[in-house]
């Protein structure tokens, strides 16, 4: 995997990311900082591709356990370090996952097998950070086309 991170000029603390896949990510400080607050910060990105990871991982599983999942958010909090380096201690993982008749064993099997086997992310951050995570189901009656 490889990336190539590129300073965008003298005037800020912007910074564009090509991916090895070739997508662009821009990532910019606080003012405080000398940013300009004009996109994520580079942690908000660490903690947003966690998030995707693991998200990821959840509703794969879910599938392939045959359940009929149709919706998969997630909201994290998380708290850094209060010193250098301010590294992630603490990350709650919140999944709201929708679908019809979702089994709740089958969904917590998922969260599990993602964090403990699967989710290289949040496997790596559970090296400096508690990681922990809660989940509601919502049945979905209606009838909704599966993305």
């Amino acid at each position: 995997m490889e990336c190539t991170v590129r300073w965008t000029g003298l005037s800020g603390m912007s910074f564009l990311a090509e991916t090895g896949s070739g997508h662009l990510i821009t990532m910019d400080g606080a003012p405080e900082g000398g940013g300009n607050n004009l996109a994520p910060r580079p942690m908000e990105t660490v903690l947003a591709g966690t998030g995707g990871c693991t998200a990821y991982d959840v509703v794969l599983i879910l599938r392939k356990s045959g359940q009929d999942i149709r919706g998969c958010d997630l909201k994290m909090r998380s708290v850094r370090a209060e010193k250098d380096p301010k590294v992630f201690t603490e990350i709650h993982f919140h999944f709201i996952v929708r679908g019809r008749n979702l089994k709740a064993s089958l969904v917590e099997r998922a969260i599990k097998l993602s964090h403990e086997k699967y989710c290289s992310a949040s496997i790596m951050l559970a090296h400096t950070a508690e990681l922990t995570h809660s989940f509601e189901i919502i049945d979905d009656l209606t009838d909704l086309p599966v993305a």
